[in-house]
């Protein structure tokens, strides 16, 4: 059976709330009916709970059965019961075996019986050692949002009424999407109407910064937030408290605060005069006295916990410590124990809670605890299964890494040829061990018990020399316990396994203490001086006492040769990036993974066949006109290479383009026609972001001939707009429907959290190029009508726009330059009444944008007063365009009532709400201060953009957003029916190796690489100028970017 093609996917029937699979119905729709993919039949144990109903598994071609026996594959969330495990085949699902879990033992004894070979995800790594296979940031983001939801009760409880009592718990939400959007429509009540004075500053405290740390605070950031230090804690508590009373009056808080700590923050060393130091506290937490119950906990409302706990580490708080903190008047509410470390690091947390009974209260008075959310004490969660609740998401996020692997595990009868990622992931294979896990035996052997006894005696059962020895690092993980066990073998001596504390994650070390035993004083010295060797192997250590002695080693990360590493015969490609702005790290990035075992999990959407091009490699060339630029970018990607380079430079740019396969324009659209000229000279494929206008256009026969491809429009809007709308109309098409109206929305957005200004909007580069957008003439259909709008009227034509899945947003738009031209790019010109393409904004922003328009302050003629060699004030420009007398000008009173009286009286528009919300926006943008307007500022336009790009920047830590919506109404003649699609894109900003990447730069340079490797892999075939609207760009381009985790959401009704 094994090998066979044919998987099995379990039903999950042992845990009540487990909705989670594997492979969801698309995953192996993929499987059965792509190209050589080495499935031939998927059996989908049948399920009533699983979050995709059988009938869905039964539409993609799946068989639904109970009898797996004809499957050589079986693969699963979590364990399944001993009686389904059938011989010779092939099961892949987390075990927890590998670490000797005594618990988990008669599993492993029935593998090895049956002869079955197991592959456990946990065990599946990446190059840089993390899991590719986890729930982490599911679990982040149910755990927050679950207690979001009762913290709301709480609150009630103690007499406050607060928005969060309008959230429900994660799973009663129909997507994660839908959850968040609940979030959001909580923080803009918040940032709207405040929380009560009673109970802030609400502060949230995260410890660790893993996956499921960055889960939890991705829900958090979706909440008007600043986040602080650890030490700024004391200072913050006691300035809010004074803030929130002004003249005696409570006064509402429009946020909450966030602070992450780590171990660094939860302990210090006894010795006063040493700083704290990682590698010590892991290798000696003796050495450490726990601080985190007097510098953090008093000052925190909720602690959430994302950190796992070993025994041998101090808690972060005891049972007494929360007593005594309570007792001192401490605002902790309560606390999310995400990690579910029952009587781990809270001691008080003596018990899991369910997802149908998330919460116990624990009154730390009485040391007692009680259900329900009236009465003293504080709240806990500590639910172990959160990332079900997200049962969806999570499966897809699973099964797009899973379902890379399932073609290789489901055609392979010897593991040893299995690629070194999935091989070092099986821990049995015919009846045995494998190599990697031959210490399980041996540590099960060992009988672990408590042996204080014979210690306190100086006896040992076993050798006449003994010691104690722990070893600590990662000891399971990495398999460094083989190491450690073979030197004590090897030199004749014996261990007995006194105490084994094992990490929960790859970033967390193991911990095992070992009686180590020799007959031979000098045989028990050469067995630590061994050990001392891979622990410390710069100390010399000396000979050992026969007396009984506690010796403590901390093993570390020993190099492995890597069976994944590039061979001299490797397929090299190369890529010239041209332009170092924001959009250009993430396209290096994408394209630089490539041939890393973390590209993998998306990368064989691309490359589905032994008889496509494959690539083993690409290198990235950077190019900037700025060295420094170009340097910035690379800095943490391999396989990069910055340099210098002026376009205009004709002999330099076609020596670098010479070099590369394709070349991906980032440059301003102006660039663009030099750089396709010399790639139509060289041969080499173009990929740019922009729009392919007539100049651009006039290329395609040139391009043809030289049998290359320009690749336009390859970004976000326009760009992935595209792909998701040809597939739409395109798959209408093809079952004889026609498009009665087509309507497209995007915009690039401030988060909610972020959007902290009169305009609610903000820019992430120069603003001229968005506030030049508000400017353009615009054409649609409506109804059958050609309606046209006058760029000078483009923010007055703006209406309200609500998303039905996405509530919470209060958005409106404006209609985006000649909709009609897609009309015709999208073959719809001739039956669709309406074709709209609008750009998306918070609700709000015409009014304000067409006002300071008719002002003068985006007007690009030159100014008188902005002429002068003596260079004016901002307020005097402002009192001139105002026509404010020369009193105002040189500094009197002059305000905002006063301004928005004179935005009325000189015909600027008719509300005094609008001229009032244009009023605020002048004196946030600076416009009424009292210094000089930079020389460079030579016109109001140059004026106003400098004020936007100085007020209206992003923070280090503020998320922006993009939100893209298709809607599409499709009549079928035949069959009389209308069918309405959408499809949705929501993406924001992620923070990569500590720095903020935005949501807008990954959308725009995401498709720009995977257009690079749609051409580096022969997937597009066509020449000449092309747009990404044909199946071959947009259906493997579509892929990529949900499989590279940019999700999309289409829906019909």
């Amino acid at each position: 059976m094994l090998g066979n093609g044919v998987v099995g996917i379990l039903s999950e029937s042992v845990i009540k709330w487990e909705r989670r699979a594997p492979l969801t119905p698309s995953h192996c729709a993929r499987l059965l009916h792509g190209k050589e993919t080495g499935v031939t039949r998927i059996i989908v144990q049948p399920s009533t709970k699983r979050i995709h109903h059988d009938s869905l598994y039964e539409d993609v071609g799946c068989e639904i059965s109970e009898d797996l026996s004809e499957c050589g594959l079986v693969v699963g969330i979590k364990q399944p019961k001993l009686d389904m495990v059938l011989p010779d085949r092939a099961y892949a699902f987390f075990s927890h075996t590998h670490k000797a879990q005594k618990e988990n033992m008669p599993l492993l004894d029935k593998i090895l019986a049956e002869r079955v070979s197991l592959y456990d995800y946990e065990l599946i790594v990446g190059d840089d050692g993390r899991r590719l296979l986890a729930f982490g940031q599911y679990a982040g983001r149910a755990g927050l949002i679950d207690f979001l939801c009762g913290l709301g009760q709480r609150y009630l409880s103690l007499g406050y009424s607060t928005p969060f009592l309008s959230l429900a718990a994660s799973y009663m939400y129909p997507s994660l999407a839908a959850a968040k959007a609940a979030v959001i429509s909580v923080g803009e009540e918040i940032a709207t109407l405040g929380l009560p004075s009673g109970i802030c500053p609400v502060v949230f405290v995260f410890t660790g910064s893993g996956n499921v740390s960055h889960g939890a605070q991705e829900i958090f950031k979706l909440l008007p937030h600043t986040f602080v230090e650890p030490s700024e804690l004391p200072q913050l508590f006691e300035k809010e408290k004074d803030l929130t009373k002004v003249a005696g009056k409570p006064k509402r808080v429009f946020k909450l605060y966030g602070c992450v700590v780590t171990s660094k923050d939860m302990v210090e060393h006894k010795d006063p005069t040493k700083p704290f130091d990682k590698e010590d506290y892991y290798s000696h937490p003796e050495h450490y006295n726990p601080i985190f119950h007097e510098k953090i906990a008093p000052y925190a409302s909720i602690i959430v916990n994302c950190m796992y706990w070993e025994g041998r580490f101090p808690r972060l708080l005891t049972s007494q410590q929360l007593q005594d903190l309570m007792r001192k008047g401490c605002p902790l509410v309560g606390i999310s124990d995400i990690t579910c470390d029952v009587g781990g690091s809270f001691e008080f947390v003596n018990q899991s809670t369910t997802i149908d009974s998330p919460f116990l209260r624990y009154d730390p008075e009485s040391n007692s605890y009680h259900q329900g959310m009236e009465g003293n004490g504080v709240i806990c969660l500590a639910v172990d299964i959160l990332p079900t609740e997200f049962a969806k998401e999570a499966s897809q996020h699973f099964g797009d890494i899973l379902s890379q692997f399932i073609s290789t595990l489901a055609s392979t009868t010897d593991f040893t040829k299995l690629p070194a990622h999935l091989k070092r992931a099986c821990i049995a294979h015919g009846g045995s061990l494998t190599p990697l896990y031959e210490y399980i035996p041996r540590m099960r052997n060992s009988d672990i018990e408590d042996t204080s006894d014979n210690l306190a005696s100086g006896h040992s059962h076993k050798r006449k020399y003994n010691i104690l020895v722990s070893l600590s690092g990662h000891l399971f993980d990495k398999f460094l316990i083989n190491e450690a066990l073979d030197i004590i073998e090897a030199a004749g001596g014996s261990f007995h396994l006194v105490k084994c504390q094992v990490g929960q994650s790859t970033s967390a070390m193991s911990y095992s203490e070992l009686e180590v035993g020799a007959d031979d004083q000098a045989v028990l010295d050469q067995i630590i001086d061994s050990l001392s060797s891979i622990a410390h192997p710069s100390e010399n250590h000396g000979t050992l006492s026969g007396r009984l002695n506690k010796i403590s080693f901390r093993i570390g990360r020993l190099q492995e040769r890597s069976e994944d590493k590039v061979g001299n015969n490797m397929e090299i490609k190369k890529v010239l990036i041209l332009g170092a702005g924001r959009v250009c790290q993430p396209a290096a990035a994408l394209l630089a993974s490539i041939g890393s075992i973390s590209s993998r999990q998306w990368y064989k959407t691309l490359v589905q066949t032994d008889s496509e091009e494959q690539i083993d490699h690409v290198h990235v060339i950077v190019a900037s006109l700025f060295l420094k630029d170009a340097e910035e970018i690379v800095e943490g990607i391999p396989n990069t290479t910055a340099v210098q380079l002026d376009v205009k430079d004709h002999e330099n740019l076609y020596k670098y383009i010479s070099e590369v396969e394709v070349v991906v324009s980032l440059l301003p659209a102006s660039f663009h026609l030099i750089v396709a000229n010399t790639c139509i000279e060289l041969k080499k494929h173009l990929v740019t972001a922009s729009y392919v206008d007539d100049s651009l256009s006039m290329l395609d026969e040139k391009a043809k001939s030289a049998g290359i491809t320009i690749l336009g429009e390859m970004g976000l809007d326009p760009g992935i707009d595209h792909m998701m709308a040809m597939k739409i109309i395109n798959e209408a098409h093809a079952r004889h429907g026609k498009v009665k109206s087509f309507t497209s929305y995007c915009g690039g957005l401030p988060s909610p959290a972020a959007a902290n200004n009169p305009l609610a909007y903000k820019f992430s580069w120069n603003p001229a190029g968005a506030i030049k957008v508000g400017c353009n003439p615009a054409t649609y259909r409506s109804h059958g009508e050609t309606i046209d709008i006058k760029g000078e009227d483009l923010y007055d034509s703006a209406v309200k726009f609500r998303i039905t899945d996405l509530p919470a947003f209060a958005l409106e738009c404006f209609p985006n330059r000649n909709s009609l031209v897609y009309g015709k790019v999208y073959g719809i010109e001739d039956e669709a009444s309406t074709i709209f393409r609008g750009t998306l904004r918070y609700e709000g922003f015409s009014e304000i944008m067409g006002t300071l328009t008719k002002i003068g302050l985006f007007n690009s003629e030159a100014h008188p007063v902005l002429e002068h060699e003596i260079r004016p004030t901002f307020r005097y420009f402002l009192s001139d365009l105002l026509k404010i007398d020369s009193e105002a000008r040189n500094g009197g009173p002059i305000g905002e009532e006063e301004i928005a009286q004179r935005i009325l009286e000189l015909g600027h528009c008719k509300e005094l709400g609008t001229a009032t919300k244009a009023a605020k926006t002048i004196l946030f943008l600076g416009l009424l201060d009292q210094t000089e307007v930079p020389a460079s500022c030579q016109n109001a336009f140059a004026l106003t953009c400098h004020c936007m790009e100085e007020r209206l920047s992003y923070s280090d830590t503020e998320e922006d957003m993009v939100l893209l919506h298709d809607e599409i109404e499709i009549e079928f003649p035949e069959s009389k029916c209308t069918e309405n699609h959408t499809a949705t894109l929501l993406e924001f900003g992620r923070t990569k190796n500590g720095k903020m990447v935005s949501a807008m730069a990954i959308t725009v340079g995401v498709p720009a690489a995977i257009g690079a490797l749609l051409l580096l892999t022969n997937k597009i075939k066509s020449r000449g100028v092309l747009r990404p609207i044909e199946p071959e760009v947009y259906e493997p381009g579509l892929e990529i970017l949900q499989a590279y985790g940019i999700k999309l959401m289409e829906k019909s009704r």
